[in-house]
């Protein structure tokens, strides 16, 4: 006879059951993984921040760092030992002086026998003010596809939203110099993250604003599947804003930790969240530069 542990009951199942606690417990991992997880490059204030909470926003221009060279990279997604879903992401400059972020994602293994899901991602970026331009996201979950566009100005963004070829539906949200997932990446590693630095930024990633806080917690030493590197170590907190522009709590998201290699590039390693079921990640798997350093 085969057993295994309910942990949230602390009864022993039988392999019949087990089996079965297993399937519910990753099809309802996995239902929710792909959008913490792409959520996680990035970015992303604790609840009970001060009503004055945008007077707080970092507020300096870009850094010094050099800025990031053209690549490829691969990055796995998982929980608790399985890997659930694969990106790869393609990182450029435009002849018009754009940054250009082209991603793929997708479910693998057993979380897509279980949950189908498949991401494509694009984005533009000011390469001189690290501002959004522009960002696309198309995802089809088995067989419902919503295709989200925004288009960013200095006084807030337009979404635009189809579901399954449908009629668009418009929404603008008033909020001045917003960032997107990449955008926020781009203008993040460009500071000096010295230890113990904290930066604030307003995200808009595809359909609310958040308020994301950045901690940097040190340095140290870590190894990923691409490989072993010194690395920045940050903290990440969250909270939603409101139609009211009030700050109000994430009710799945907790905290999440985010290496970054300590170096000119400034690639992320590797990003741990701790969500209402536990403790998600990404890791880098391969990263091949386009052109050599300077």
């Amino acid at each position: 006879m085969f057993f295994c542990t309910d942990n949230e009951a602390g009864r022993i199942l039988p392999r019949r059951r087990c089996l079965g606690h297993h399937r519910l417990t990753e099809g309802l991992f996995v239902r929710r993984l792909i959008p913490f997880a792409f959520l996680i490059g990035s970015v992303l204030l604790a609840p009970g921040a001060a009503p004055n909470w945008q007077a707080s926003l970092t507020s300096d221009p870009p850094g010094n760092v050099p800025e990031l060279r053209p690549l490829r990279a691969i990055y796995n997604f998982g929980w608790s030992g399985l890997t659930a879903a694969t990106a790869e992401a393609h990182f450029t400059k435009s002849s018009d002086n754009r940054f250009q972020l082209e991603a793929t994602g997708r479910t693998v293994g057993l979380a897509r026998a279980l949950w189908r899901f498949d991401l494509k991602f694009h984005a533009l970026s000011d390469a001189n003010t690290l501002r959004p331009v522009e960002a696309t996201q198309n995802e089809t979950v088995r067989s419902k596809n919503t295709v989200t566009h925004l288009t960013f100005n200095p006084a807030g963004v337009n979404r635009s939203r189809i579901e399954n070829g449908g009629p668009a539906k418009s929404k603008d949200f008033s909020f001045p110099n917003l960032y997107d997932l990449h955008s926020a990446m781009l203008y993040l590693r460009s500071q000096p993250l010295k230890d113990r630095a904290v930066y604030r930024v307003a995200v808009y990633p595809t359909s609310s604003a958040y308020l994301a806080t950045l901690t940097v917690t040190g340095r140290e030493k870590i190894n990923v599947r691409a490989g072993s590197y010194n690395a920045i170590k940050l903290d990440l907190q969250l909270s939603k804003v409101g139609k009211e522009l009030d700050l109000q709590p994430h009710r799945k998201f907790r905290k999440a930790t985010i290496w970054l290699s300590d170096d000119s590039d400034r690639i992320i390693l590797r990003v741990e969240a701790q969500i209402f079921l536990g403790t998600i990640f990404a890791e880098l798997q391969s990263l091949k530069f386009e052109t050599p350093k300077s």
